[in-house]
């Protein structure tokens, strides 16, 4: 396997494909710019120039080169077919980065791992009512066509067990331990019982199921909430623990590297021992306005609407059966490399990651073509004469839906590399999901996001800067710090120590992990003319 850092002094050969730029990686580029952009140089003998005119003016080309068309016509092609991590259509996405890449002439390798990823085999879920009526719950969505039905994964949860539950359904709210003690004091009983969660921002849907699993549950229905915006989506993610390949719990997943069996203690503590799936709004509803039982006032405003705030249990019993495989596979990480001029062993790395559970428009395949096009740009200025500074190092991450696998397995493998040389990383997830710009950052780089944004135009008015809206009286002016393992930023953060910044456009979308996420979505509704994909 080539190591990523053995190949800086080498080059590719390359394409440039048409203008474009996404609004959050505006950003980006500006933050790099903080840290890399350098003046022209005559000749490698010749030192470079010290000209803040000269500077300031490919900082303005650079901004200057963005074109809706381009990032739109990139996100088209990305969004083709479904791309699930570990299967054939995935690879067309890494030939496309990878290709993309190498003709803009950079120095380009794909380094892969093995690990341990879930599939579904079957699902169901059947609701028998007290009438002695049973309903059998269609798991496959709305609103998508016949072909779309058989190219995209049904919904599931990865790394569940396989297994059948069968018992009274109890409403459980969010699934937090406030919510079972609420149950707990209307005196509901969740053991040996199904249990229904609505999806929060407070628990990930691994700590839902595992608390589940704690309160004596034997399965688990999880819905999103906002569902009902989705015409029939269904959302889908994974429920393992913590991150990476579980197989090498701290160390990477190389060919020929040690793995632990799949029976072995620290492998499967990170899985629930209860098989759960994934509900459509419109059918958690149909179960929730069945039930009975206990009365909790605290989930009135959720249950008030469909059943007067019962929860049961049941009457209403219901059948869930989940038969899923977990198998060892091949992901691909895609790098290209800008090799700095006076600090080559100083990086500044920008990551997105590539693989999507379904056609991925905004997840993550908004960030991907802003990645790809700030690469097309920085290749057009290199051409007039540009060279960074510092390192630059694009990379493309796969199975991030799995557990931020790819981009851990490469920072458990350069470990020492990235602590000792590594300056910052630039994470975007969903790029632009809808109106309202969100960052997180560790303290290191506040300065430089907020000054940042005091200098790039806000896309939602005539006039002001991002940091006007963002600062406005009527606004949270809030940078969040990066604690949470949600996107690939978690182990530069929290494994190597990179300073790191998340941004993204639009708190949240309705058709999140769902076979909803396409690039007709974003045209007829988080973005149309791409407005917020390109800045000012």
């Amino acid at each position: 396997m080539t190591h990523p850092f053995t190949k800086l002094t080498t080059t590719a050969s390359s394409k440039p494909p048409p203008p474009l730029m996404t609004f959050t990686f505006l950003l980006i580029l500006c933050i790099i710019g903080f840290y890399t952009l350098h003046h022209p140089y005559p000749s490698p003998a010749t030192p470079p120039l010290r000209n803040p005119q000269t500077a300031l003016h490919f900082q303005k080309t650079f901004l200057s080169l963005s074109s809706n068309y381009t990032v739109s016509s990139y996100l088209r092609d990305l969004t083709h077919h479904p791309h699930l991590a570990g299967t054939e259509p995935s690879l067309d996405t890494v030939r496309y980065v990878q290709s993309h890449f190498e003709q803009l002439k950079f120095n380009t390798h794909t380094v892969e791992y093995k690990a341990l990823l879930s599939y579904p085999v079957h699902a169901s879920v059947s609701a028998h009512f007290s009438n002695g009526t049973t309903v059998e719950l269609s798991l496959t969505e709305k609103g998508i066509s016949q072909n779309a039905i058989l190219d995209v994964v049904q919904p599931y949860h990865a790394y569940s067990p396989s297994g059948s539950a069968y018992g009274k359904v109890v409403f459980v709210n969010y699934g937090r331990e406030e919510d079972y003690r609420a149950l707990e004091a209307a005196g509901v009983n969740v053991s040996g019982c199904v249990v229904m969660a609505r999806k929060g921002s407070v628990l990930s849907r691994s700590g839902v199921i595992f608390l589940a699993e704690a309160k004596g549950a034997i399965g688990v229905l999880l819905y999103a909430e906002w569902d009902r915006l989705r015409g029939g989506g269904v959302e889908r993610g994974t429920v393992m623990r913590g991150v990476g390949d579980p197989l090498s719990p701290g160390w990477a997943g190389v060919e020929g590297g040690e793995s632990l069996d799949l029976e072995d203690s620290e492998v499967s503590k990170r899985f629930p021992k209860i098989p759960s799936l994934p509900l459509s709004f419109e059918n958690a509803q149909i179960i929730l306005g069945s039930l009975w039982g206990g009365f909790v006032t605290q989930f009135l405003n959720d249950l008030g609407r469909v059943n007067g705030g019962r929860v049961g249990p049941g009457p209403t019993m219901v059948n869930l059966t989940f038969q899923g495989k977990k198998k060892v596979a091949t992901i691909h990480n895609v790098f290209a490399v800008i090799r700095g001029l006076e600090e080559p062993n100083r990086y500044v790395l920008l990551g997105n990651h590539r693989d999507a559970w379904t056609y991925g428009a905004i997840d993550p395949n908004s960030g991907t073509a802003a990645l790809l096009d700030i690469a097309r740009r920085y290749a057009l200025l290199m051409r007039l004469g540009w060279s960074p500074r510092r390192t630059i190092i694009f990379c493309s991450w796969d199975a991030e839906e799995f557990g931020m696998i790819g981009s851990t397995e490469w920072v458990e493998e350069n470990l020492v590399n990235l602590g000792a040389k590594a300056v910052a990383y630039l994470n975007v997830d969903c790029a632009v999901q809808g109106p309202g710009f969100f960052a997180g950052a560790t303290p290191q780089l506040d300065d430089i996001l907020i000054e940042v944004t005091k200098m790039v135009k806000d896309p939602e008015s005539e006039s002001g800067t991002l940091y006007d809206q963002w600062s406005a009286p009527n606004r949270i002016f809030n940078i969040q710090r990066l604690g949470g393992v949600d996107s690939d930023f978690a182990s530069f953060v929290q494994h190597a120590g990179v300073p790191s910044v998340d941004m993204y456009y639009g708190k949240d979308f309705p058709v999140y992990h769902t076979a909803l996420d396409t690039y007709t979505w974003i045209v007829g509704h988080a973005d149309p003319l791409f407005h917020r994909h390109v800045a000012g």
